[in-house]
């Protein structure tokens, strides 16, 4: 397998590192503050309030005569949409960040457990951690659509890396193969009855995990959701000029815009949330979390592990 060090590394060039920046130059930050993928719409929006702003002034009666009073009503009612959906993306979320810290903690138990009250020969303590650190893999592999072969041919044993590898989840066929070695080791009275049955335990809890991770990237927001809110913000932004010319002239561009950028970055930041096991900047950063708990099992079993990449305080990667 490659060292962990570059993993980590490889993963974090697909978030975002950066310190804690001052207010002001807080204002001008470009990376991840989703401009790059409203930025088209902005420069149109910008061009049709121009062109509202010049219609109006020199052809005065040939654009209708809006008021601000609906788009003030409205722009309530949006930005209380807006809320509720960005609220459902974070949920999403952050309860996927809470299943992965349930990975790690239930991977660390039970090799804890293992190592410490099994009467089992160093082999077989290896075998069985080895095989969780396979779950963690294949289970990022399931949630990213990617191939976590080669590390299961070098993680698993090998009478179980072509069940796994043939099946449709893997996850769970290692879930599986751990139960089999478990049994194995009680056949074998390796394990009492009760720290079995605790073990077996924690195997259920990962299958847990596993289906939680599996439900939210299963059910999309609504489709409806998305539908509605994103009509409603592009036909509020592109009339908008036409309520704002009347009363601010030659600033109803400045003023489109900024109120435009407000709305369209939450549209978009909820649309990024929503898929938390995916790549965009500010999803879960998966390659991190499944490398950071590989060395946390490797130096249970006393194995060195690689230094995490450092990151310059002023490094901003994405």
């Amino acid at each position: 397998m490659a060292p962990v060090s570059s993993l980590l590394l490889r993963d974090l060039l697909s978030m975002i590192i950066r310190p804690k920046l001052h207010w002001l130059r807080m204002l001008f930050v470009w990376r991840g503050s989703l401009l790059n993928r409203i930025l088209p719409q902005l420069f149109l929006l910008v061009s049709l309030a121009t062109l509202v702003v010049v219609v109006h002034h020199y052809y005065p009666g040939l654009l209708p005569d809006l008021t601000p009073l609906p788009f003030t009503l409205l722009g309530i009612a949006l930005a209380i949409f807006l809320s509720f959906r960005n609220s459902v993306s974070y949920d999403r979320f952050w309860e996927a960040r809470k299943l992965w810290g349930a990975v790690l903690n239930e991977t660390r138990t039970l090799t804890r457990q293992q190592l410490t009250a099994a009467d089992a020969s160093d082999e077989q303590n290896r075998q069985f951690v080895y095989s969780l650190i396979a779950f963690v893999h294949a289970l990022r592999a399931q949630l990213r659509h990617t191939d976590a072969t080669p590390a299961l041919q070098q993680l698993l044993r090998p009478e179980a890396v072509t069940q796994v590898i043939k099946g449709r989840f893997k996850p769970e066929l290692v879930v599986l193969d751990l139960a089999q070695q478990l049994r194995t080791m009680r056949k074998q009275e390796q394990l009492c009855p009760i720290l079995f049955a605790r073990m077996d335990q924690h195997l259920s809890q990962l299958s847990a995990c596993l289906g939680g991770c599996e439900r939210i990237a299963s059910t999309p927001v609504p489709f409806a959701y998305s539908v509605i809110l994103h009509r409603t913000v592009y036909t509020y932004s592109f009339l908008l000029p036409l309520g704002l010319v009347a009363t601010l002239g030659f600033m109803t561009p400045l003023i489109v815009v900024f109120v435009a950028y407000t709305f369209l970055a939450l549209e978009a930041l909820a649309e990024e949330l929503q898929d938390p096991f995916g790549t965009e900047p500010n999803d879960l950063a998966l390659d991190a979390m499944t490398n950071m708990i590989e060395s946390a099992l490797r130096e249970m079993l006393g194995e060195e592990i690689g230094s995490p990449p450092v990151v310059p305080e002023n490094c901003v990667v994405t």
